[in-house]
């Protein structure tokens, strides 16, 4: 049986494991990223106090929404009317409250241990050519331990789907992996960042080829991963460890590729890009919903880039309401269910 019929034959609910953050979102220059860091783009680590000094050198006034990446992938399978789970572990103050109302509010179902650690941050900056550099304080979202993984939660998923930065925890990504494959549910990971491939290099690679089904990059992780720039070869790299592999290629549309077989997805037609934020969470949202449907593969990557897509419209990783009415009246028949695209 093949990733789609082990779905098929588990249901619909899909568990996400990743950190509890809250995105702190500002908009300004590349002048302003320079003066903070040298790198830009991917995901760098830093303290309280790092986050804490940033915010008082940024002159533009932030956003702040709840965030994490397998936690906004979540969020975005509620708003398409998928049954999602998310566990995660959050500080007992008010970011922490706010953080699970916000999960709740989406129809998403919370799965959170709390720490007196103080909730973890995100500082995204944005620059003008819509790239976001991040700045990740985990605090409390770092100390979710194996002993917090609800055995009852992996027991109900179809799909159990893993953020890549997991692996700056190891023992927790080990312990999600072997969960999920014991209690016999489909393994989908995101790579999140280069920086993590970077980070977690052998174990990260022995995992996926022993534990992941399906295995999610965009160009920068699929680079670091495989060593390959090239698509098709990088693609194929990726192919020969996972079972369901997916390279993002921002601009240029998506490659998907089942056993012997490649879907070409193109980017979904629109302008307005103006952050990049959530690109990739919301990608997954929407392959994941199609797949728990029961949709084709194409029609799976269809709804991913028009997931995409709407998220690049705005500033941060939620798509707004009248982003999701777009989604819905192009992919959703009037009785719900997922069909290919009205034109």
């Amino acid at each position: 049986m093949d990733v789609r019929g082990r779905i098929r034959a588990r249901g619909r609910n899909i568990l996400g494991v990743g950190s509890a953050l809250t995105d702190i979102l500002v908009q300004t220059s590349d002048a302003v990223l320079r003066d903070i860091s040298e790198v830009k783009g991917g995901m760098t680590l830093v303290d309280s106090a790092f986050l804490d000094h940033c915010m008082g050198r940024i002159p533009e006034k932030p956003e702040i929404v709840s965030g994490g990446a397998a936690c906004n992938t979540m969020q975005g399978l509620a708003r398409l009317g998928g049954q999602a789970v998310f566990l995660g572990k959050r500080g007992e103050d008010a970011t922490g409250e706010a953080f699970e109302a916000a999960l709740r509010a989406s129809g998403v179902v919370p799965l959170l241990s709390t720490s007196r650690t103080p909730s973890g941050r995100v500082l995204s900056l944005i620059t003008p050519d819509a790239q976001r550099s991040m700045f990740t304080f985990l605090g409390a979202s770092s100390e979710l331990v194996p002993e917090n993984l609800s055995d009852e939660a992996f027991a109900q998923a179809s799909i159990v789907f893993m953020e890549g930065y997991l692996f700056f925890n190891p023992e927790l990504a080990c312990a999600v992996l072997e969960k999920a494959r014991s209690a016999g549910a489909v393994i989908a990971m995101d790579l999140a960042s280069f920086t993590v491939v970077e980070a977690a290099g052998a174990l990260l690679r022995a995992k996926v080829k022993s534990h992941v089904d399906i295995l999610i990059a965009n160009e920068d992780e699929a680079l670091a991963y495989t060593g390959f720039s090239d698509p098709e070869k990088a693609l194929a790299a990726m192919a020969a460890e996972a079972s369901l592999v997916v390279l993002k290629l921002g601009g240029e549309g998506s490659r998907i590729r089942l056993g012997e077989k490649t879907w070409i997805v193109p980017a979904f037609p629109g302008k307005g890009i103006v952050d990049t934020t959530g690109a990739g969470d919301l990608w997954a949202a929407g392959f994941l919903y199609g797949l728990a449907e029961g949709a084709e593969i194409s029609l799976c990557g269809a709804l991913a880039s028009a997931c995409g897509y709407e998220v690049c419209c705005v500033v941060g990783a939620q798509i707004p309401e009248e982003g999701w009415d777009r989604i819905r009246s192009r992919f959703l028949s009037p009785d719900g269910a997922l069909a290919p695209p009205v034109a």
